[in-house]
C-alpha cells in the first residue's frame, strides 16, 4: 500500500495537523483502519493514538482510497477535542455499556374474588350446560281451506279424496274473485 498525503494544513486553534491523503493498493482489499492510522503515524512521525481518521471512502472497482485524518500534538487535546463515538471507534475510550433496568411490571388489576360457598363437588354440576329451555312457539297461522280460503274455527281442510271431484261452489255476489282487468295486467 503507498499513501500519499494530498493536503496538510496546519490547525493552530485546536492544536492539530488537518491531512487528505489518498492511498493505492493494487491487489490488496481496502485497507482497514487500524493500518491507515499505522502508515499516517510513520510518514508524519507521530504516535499511532494521536492519529484520528474522520472518514476513509474506497471508490467501487478502483484501487484507490482516499480519507480526512486528524493529527494532534499530545493525548489530552485528542481527548478534550473529539467526540466520544470517535474515541471509541480509535480504541481510545471504552464504550458505555448502558445497564438496562429491570422494568417493574404494573401491578396487576385483581379480579374480584368469588366466595365460595359450595363445595367443589356442585360446582363440577355448574360448569355443565344447562338444558336449553324451548323457546314458546309461536301461533300457528291458519290453516287454508281448499280454493285458498281461510278454514272456518273447528274446522280443517280434508284433502280431496281419490277419484271424486268437489262441485266448485257458484260465488254470491261481492263475495271471491275481483274481475280482470283490462290490457294485459
Amino acid at each position: 500500500m503507498e499513501l500519499e498525503i494530498t493536503s496538510k494544513r496546519e490547525n493552530q486553534l485546536l492544536k492539530r495537523v488537518e491531512i487528505e491523503f489518498q492511498a493505492v493498493h493494487p491487489g490488496e482489499a481496502t485497507p482497514n483502519r487500524d493500518s491507515l492510522r499505522t502508515e499516517l503515524a510513520k510518514s508524519l512521525s507521530a504516535k499511532k493514538e494521536f492519529v484520528i481518521l474522520d472518514w476513509v471512502r474506497s471508490d467501487f472497482g478502483r484501487t484507490r482510497t482516499v480519507g480526512y485524518a486528524k493529527v494532534y500534538k499530545s493525548k489530552e487535546d485528542v481527548m478534550r477535542l473529539e467526540r466520544k463515538p470517535i474515541l471509541v471507534r480509535m480504541g481510545l475510550l471504552a464504550a458505555e455499556v448502558k445497564v438496562k433496568k429491570e422494568k417493574k411490571a404494573p401491578p396487576a388489576k385483581e379480579a374480584p374474588k368469588k366466595e365460595e360457598t359450595k363445595p367443589a363437588a356442585p360446582a363440577k354440576e355448574e360448569a355443565k350446560p344447562a338444558k336449553k329451555e324451548e323457546a314458546p312457539k309461536k301461533e300457528e297461522a291458519p290453516k287454508k281451506a281448499e280454493g285458498g280460503r281461510p278454514a272456518e274455527k273447528g274446522k280443517e281442510a280434508k284433502p280431496a279424496e281419490k277419484g271424486k271431484k268437489e262441485e266448485a261452489k257458484p260465488a254470491e255476489k261481492g263475495e271471491g274473485k275481483k274481475p280482470a282487468a283490462k290490457g294485459g295486467k
